[in-house]
């Protein structure tokens, strides 16, 4: 079994949920695309991804802010508002009969191209906007087995030529990156910046805590994860010492404890990189703190909501 996290709690469910395609829905395995759409061509499109959670669309305003920044970034321009998405994704949902633990994923390519071409001037269309929900619970066993991490020598780009901030389509190096940590007997891998210093992970956001203290990376060669976020607002409403700054492999060998976030895991432990333990306990006493932390974040914004 793949193990990482990304590891869901089986759900027959899923086997009949329906697809939103450009304004209409389609059963799992009747769902496609044509190959002339921008995003298979060249990798031209953008995705945001969030969680349904007792009929509460966890801080959505703050993806539909990042999706809105990343078509701005690409330069494509939405014939739709966020209030108009929203309830697209709200007619999505209620579709599949669907209140909690739910993971949806949003994909907008620019759109079909006339010929296979980067060339953004022969699309002939307006962008492709897929919508896929899911049932998916994170799996509580792999949570408390924690991930093992391999240092990829695929490296996180500079700002200057693939911002990694930017959630697009263009994932081949992050593919490279867990491939090499699969062959090397990890669960995922950990990327390094263009300096050097320890960036993030193929899909997650990287921590590490050393006497107390929280530390991750700058923030300027990592993924915009809005998770990450708010680990170090939690960090800094309890009093927590949380640092962003540039750290080492040095450092994260002598970690005391390490995790990674993302919006569909939450924190997730890491028990060991490039073979060494970190830690004396798969799940770190300050790492458990931190996702009750964030849980109690996601049970304010619900709260606010109902």
């Amino acid at each position: 079994m793949v193990h990482g996290t990304h590891n869901a709690v089986a759900d027959d469910r899923n086997k009949n949920i329906k697809i939103y395609i450009n304004g209409e829905f389609f059963k799992r395995d009747d769902a496609k695309i044509s190959v002339f759409d921008s995003g298979y061509l060249v990798g031209d499109g953008i995705w945001e991804a969030l969680r349904l959670h007792r009929g509460v669309l966890v801080f959505l305003d703050v993806h539909l802010e990042r999706l809105w920044t990343s078509a701005a970034t690409v330069g494509m321009k939405f014939p739709f508002t966020k209030e108009e998405l929203t309830s697209t994704i709200w007619k999505v949902l209620n579709e599949n009969n669907m209140t909690d633990h739910v993971h949806v994923r949003i994909m907008i390519t620019r759109g079909i191209k006339k010929t296979p071409s980067q060339d953004p001037r022969l699309t002939i269309s307006g962008p492709n906007v897929v919508i896929i929900p899911e049932y998916k619970k994170a799996s509580e066993e792999s949570k408390q087995k924690g991930i093992t991490l391999f240092t990829s020598t695929i490296r996180r780009g500079s700002p200057d030529y693939l911002d990694p901030r930017l959630n697009c389509h263009s994932k081949l190096h992050e593919v490279q990156a867990l491939i090499q940590a699969i062959e090397a007997g990890a669960d995922e891998a950990l990327m390094l910046d263009v300096n050097g210093f320890v960036s993030t992970c193929n899909a997650t956001n990287f921590f590490i805590i050393k006497n107390g203290e929280v530390l991750t990376s700058t923030g300027q060669y990592c993924m915009n994860g809005i998770t990450r976020a708010k680990v170090i607002e939690a960090c800094h409403k309890n009093g927590i010492v949380c640092h962003q700054k540039d750290f080492s492999l040095f450092d994260v060998y002598g970690a005391d404890e390490a995790f990674v976030t993302g919006t569909f895991g939450g924190l997730t432990p890491v028990t060991k990189i490039d073979g060494r333990e970190i830690g004396e306990k798969p799940y770190g006493d300050l790492t458990r703190k931190l996702s009750g932390l964030y849980h109690d974040l996601i049970e304010e914004a619900v709260a606010n909501e109902k």
